[in-house]
């Protein structure tokens, strides 16, 4: 293929996404770009979504607040690069909406999926790295920081996450390579560049 190829690293939080999306397109000269906050747009929000002010937010205007992001991401951001023949490394995707939302709050699964099929514009990723690790590794990780809303949900509601995110590697395994995440630092990028280049050749 000549044009660019859509790669999204999804996982619970603390599982190191970040850090390894920025590692993935450093090596691959891709764009790199994250929901929700990918554009000035998104960032707005992105700051509704992650506020912990907010208490009474329903998860269907969450949902919805997800998918109004995702679709200025792919049209400002995803697309333009993908038809500029740029490859996109992206930090959570519209997976991350069906984890967390649909899995993790309960809402319909195959409704989530309809507002994001609308959303995405026919821009899913091609390829999905889950990074995955045992819960005491992400608690572990996690200790210290300022939690966001999500991030302060209960145990019960990461779990469901957690449970989404392995369903759905079941579910499109031609789409998806689950990376152990309680590795080192190295061991982990190394298993990445591994599944890039065996899934897409890059």
């Amino acid at each position: 293929m000549s044009g660019g190829r859509y790669i999204a690293l999804e996982g619970a939080e603390g599982c190191g996404k970040s850090t390894h999306s920025s590692r993935l397109a450093a090596a691959l000269g891709a764009v790199l770009t994250r929901e929700t906050g990918g554009t000035v747009i998104g960032k707005q929000i992105r700051t509704i979504l992650h506020d912990t002010s907010i208490s009474n937010l329903s998860h269907r205007a969450e949902a919805l607040l997800a998918a109004a992001d995702r679709a200025q991401h792919i049209e400002e951001v995803v697309a333009p690069a993908l038809a500029a023949g740029k490859h996109v490394v992206s930090d959570r995707s519209v997976y991350s909406t069906l984890a967390y939302q649909g899995y993790g709050r309960g809402l319909s699964i195959p409704e989530v999926r309809e507002i994001n099929e609308w959303a995405v514009n026919g821009h899913w990723p091609e390829l999905v790295l889950l990074i995955d690790a045992a819960p005491e590794v992400l608690e572990r990780r996690m200790r210290g920081r300022q939690l966001d809303r999500f991030e302060r949900e209960g145990e019960k509601f990461h779990t469901l996450v957690r449970e989404g995110f392995r369903q759905m590697t079941i579910d499109e395994p031609e789409l998806w390579v689950v990376i152990d995440g309680s590795q080192s630092l190295e061991a982990v990028a190394t298993d990445i560049r591994a599944a890039v280049r065996d899934r897409l050749g890059l």
